[in-house]
C-alpha cells in the first residue's frame, strides 16, 4: 500500500504557491485578487483564499501533544465535555423539580441563579436528591452573597461526603456591575474574594473567580475583543487576589472562564484554541509552583446576540454550529440556549432540543472521540494564530492603560465593545452581515406579536430595577443583532393596514424575476404583504393591476437599459396612488430623479433605514 502510495505520488511534479496563485488569478479572467478573494475580517486580519504548509513556519507549540504546555491542543488527553443546562424556577422547590426533570434527560452540569428571592439555606431544597458526585454544580449570584451561598454549598459537599468528586463553580463576579449598568465597583471586592476563596479551598474543584466574557459577546463584540478582554480580566484576577496574599496557583486554579460563542465557526474554534495557549503563557509569567495551574478552565455559551424572533427556529441553525465550534475546540462544558429564550421562558420542547443538539454532536457524532481535530489544519493554525496575536494586542492595551478594572470605572472597555455593536447593527442594516429570516429571505407572513412574552434581565436579583447613581458610566448595550428589523415588523403588525407591495415585472424576463425577487425579500424585512407576478406586456397593465390589489407601493422591475423608458411612463401612470419605487441602480438614475422618481432600491442602500423611512409613511 505505501509503495503504490508513494508511486501515486510520484506521478505529480509538486506545485509552488506562486502557481497555484497564478492559476486562480487566470481563472479571475482580470478580477483582482485580493478584493474578490480576500476575506477582510472584523478581528482585525485578512483571511487569505487558501493555506499551504508553508504558512505553519514559525506558528507556536505546533509540535506540543493535548495536555501539554501551552495548552493549544487542549488541557486534557480527552476530549469529553459536561452538557449543562440551566435550572429554571420562582422558588427552591421548583427549582429542584426543574433540575431532576433535565438531570433525568442526561444533563451533567446544572447552572443555578441564586436571585435574592432564593435564601442560601435554600440551596439544600435546590440540590435535594442531587447526586453531588456526579453533577457538575454551578451557581450564579450577586456580590454580596457569593460566601454565604458558597459555605452553604461546602456544608452539602461535605455532607454528601464528595469533597474529591465534587465539580462546580460559584460565581464570584463583582465586575458584572460596572459592565451590565455601569454601577461603581464594590469596595470590599479584594476582601470578598479572599474570604470566597478561605470558604470554597477545603474542594479542590470548586471554582469562584468567575470571567464572564460571554457578556461581551452577547453585547456584539468581535472575536479578538472577547478574547483580549477575557485574558485581561483573568489577569485582574491574578493581581487582585495574589496582592491579597494568595499564591498564583490558588488564584489561577479557582477562576473559571465563561465565554460566548459566536456563528463565525472556524474563527471560534480558533479562539478557544488560541485562549489556551495566551493564558497558559499569562499564568506562566507569575511562576507558578504547578504547570497545572497555567491550564485554562472554559464553559462555552452559545451567543444571544444573533438569536431573533421572528423565524425563530433558524436559531437552532446558528446555536447547532456555535455548539460544534465549541466542542470541536476541546471546552471544559458546554450551554445550548433554547431556540426561544430571546421571547419567552423556555418550554419543555426548546430545552429538549437544545438538550439534543448537544446529544447529537457527542453520542451520535462522536465528537468526543477526538482531541484537537483541528490540529495541523493550515486553516485553523494560521487562524488560531492570527487570532492570538490580535487578541493579545486588546490585552498589552488593557494592561498599559492600567489594568482590566480600571478600564472598566472609566468606562473605556464598555464603549469600545458598544462601538464595536453598533458597527455590527450598520452591518446588519446594511446586509453585509446577514440573519436569515430577519433581513434576508423572512418568511412575509410570519407574526410574532402573540408569542412574546415580557421578561426581566433573568437573574432574580433585581439589578434590572436599579435607580441611576452618581458615579455611573457607560455601560454594555444587549439589543440582539436583530432588535431593529423586528422593531421595524412589530410596527408593522400594530398597524390598523398591512402595506401591500406589488411587483410590476415587466420588459427582460431574467433581470425582472431577479429583482423581484430581490424587491420581495428587501420589503418582506419590514413584514409587507408582497403581491409578485409573472409579468406584463404594458405598464398601463401592471399598474391597472397593482390598483386593482390596493398596492401601497408598487416596485418597478426590470433592466437598466428598459428602466429610462419604463420608469417614467409607470410613475406618470400611478400618478400618486401608491408609493413608486424602482429596483436597481441604472446608469439614468439621475435623469428620473429630475423626473420626480425618488425611491431606488438596491443593494448598497441601507435596508432598515430605507424601510423605517416607508413604515413613517405608510403606517398612519
Amino acid at each position: 500500500m505505501a509503495d503504490n502510495k508513494d508511486k501515486l505520488f510520484d506521478m505529480f511534479s509538486p506545485v509552488t504557491t506562486e502557481e497555484w496563485k497564478a492559476k486562480i488569478t487566470a481563472d479571475l479572467k482580470g478580477a483582482d485578487y485580493d478584493r474578490k478573494l480576500v476575506w477582510r475580517t472584523n478581528e482585525g486580519f485578512n483571511v487569505q483564499p487558501f493555506y499551504r504548509r508553508e504558512d505553519l513556519a514559525g506558528l507556536p507549540a505546533l509540535d506540543t501533544m493535548p495536555g501539554e504546555f501551552p495548552f493549544l491542543r487542549g488541557t486534557r488527553d480527552n476530549n469529553d465535555w459536561l452538557v449543562r443546562q440551566a435550572v429554571l424556577g420562582d422558588t427552591a422547590a421548583e427549582m429542584n423539580d426543574h433540575a431532576l426533570h433535565i438531570l433525568n434527560r442526561g444533563v451533567e452540569s446544572l447552572g443555578i441563579k441564586m436571585g435574592r428571592n432564593i435564601a442560601p439555606e435554600e440551596l439544600a431544597t435546590v440540590l435535594k436528591g442531587i447526586d453531588l458526585k456526579k453533577v457538575e454544580i454551578n451557581i450564579t449570584c450577586c456580590p454580596g452573597r457569593a460566601v454565604e451561598i458558597a459555605a452553604e454549598l461546602v456544608k452539602l459537599i461535605k455532607e454528601a461526603g464528595a469533597e474529591t468528586e465534587f465539580r462546580g463553580s460559584v460565581a464570584y463576579d463583582p465586575f458584572k456591575r460596572l459592565i451590565k449598568r455601569g454601577l461603581p465597583f464594590p469596595k470590599d471586592a479584594t476582601a470578598e474574594g479572599k474570604a470566597l476563596y478561605e470558604t470554597v479551598k477545603d474542594i479542590k474543584n470548586l471554582r469562584c473567580f468567575a470571567v464572564d466574557s460571554f457578556m461581551l459577546n452577547n453585547a456584539g463584540a468581535y472575536i479578538t475583543q472577547e478574547l483580549g478582554y477575557a485574558l485581561a480580566w483573568g489577569a485582574e484576577w491574578l493581581s487582585m487576589m495574589t496582592d491579597a496574599g494568595l499564591s498564583v496557583d490558588e488564584v489561577a486554579c479557582r477562576i473559571k472562564f465563561n465565554m460566548g460563542i459566536s456563528s463565525n465557526y472556524f474563527m471560534e474554534l480558533a479562539k478557544f484554541r488560541a485562549a489556551r495557549m495566551l493564558w497558559a503563557e499569562i499564568v506562566k509569567a507569575y511562576n507558578p509552583e504547578c504547570e497545572c495551574a497555567c491550564k485554562m478552565f472554559v464553559h462555552a455559551v452559545t451567543s444571544e446576540f444573533n438569536q431573533t424572533i421572528y423565524d425563530s427556529h433558524v436559531n437552532l441553525l446558528r446555536s447547532m454550529t456555535e455548539t460544534m465550534s465549541a466542542a470541536l475546540a476541546g471546552v471544559n462544558s458546554i450551554e445550548t440556549l433554547p431556540f426561544d429564550k430571546c421571547y419567552k421562558k423556555p418550554d419543555e420542547f426548546s430545552e429538549r432540543i437544545a438538550r439534543n443538539q448537544q446529544f447529537l454532536l457527542r453520542d451520535e457524532s462522536h465528537l468526543n472521540k477526538v482531541v484537537d481535530p483541528a490540529g495541523g489544519s493550515y486553516y485553523i493554525e494560521t487562524l488560531t494564530a492570527s487570532i492570538a496575536k490580535q487578541a493579545w494586542k486588546v490585552f498589552n492595551e488593557v494592561e498599559d492603560n492600567g489594568g482590566f478594572e480600571a478600564m472598566l470605572r472609566k468606562g473605556e472597555i464598555q464603549g469600545k465593545v458598544n462601538e464595536s455593536g453598533v458597527k455590527r447593527h450598520l452591518d446588519v442594516a446594511r446586509r453585509k452581515e446577514s440573519l436569515l429570516g430577519t433581513n434576508q429571505y423572512p418568511n412575509f407572513n410570519e407574526m410574532a406579536l402573540d408569542k412574546i412574552q415580557n421578561e426581566g434581565c433573568g437573574c432574580g436579583c433585581g439589578c434590572g430595577t436599579e435607580e441611576p447613581v452618581d458615579g455611573a458610566v457607560e455601560a454594555l448595550n444587549f439589543d440582539r443583532a436583530a432588535s431593529q428589523f423586528e422593531q421595524l415588523r412589530l410596527d408593522t403588525e400594530r398597524a390598523a393596514n398591512r402595506p401591500k407591495v406589488f411587483m410590476l415585472t415587466i420588459g427582460n424576463l431574467a433581470m425582472r424575476l431577479a429583482r423581484a425577487q430581490f424587491s420581495a425579500n428587501f420589503f418582506g424585512c419590514a413584514g409587507y404583504e408582497i403581491i409578485d407576478n409573472i409579468g406584463f406586456d404594458t405598464v398601463k397593465q401592471g399598474i391597472d393591476a397593482a390598483m386593482e390589489k390596493g398596492a401601497d407601493v408598487v416596485v418597478l422591475c426590470s433592466s437598466d437599459d428598459e428602466y429610462a423608458a419604463l420608469a417614467p411612463e409607470a410613475f406618470k401612470e400611478l400618478d400618486g396612488r401608491a408609493m413608486f419605487v424602482v429596483a436597481g441602480a441604472p446608469a439614468c438614475m439621475d435623469e428620473l430623479k429630475a423626473a420626480g422618481i425618488e425611491n431606488f432600491i438596491h443593494v448598497k442602500v441601507n435596508v432598515l433605514d430605507t424601510l423605517v423611512d416607508f413604515n413613517a409613511k405608510l403606517l398612519k
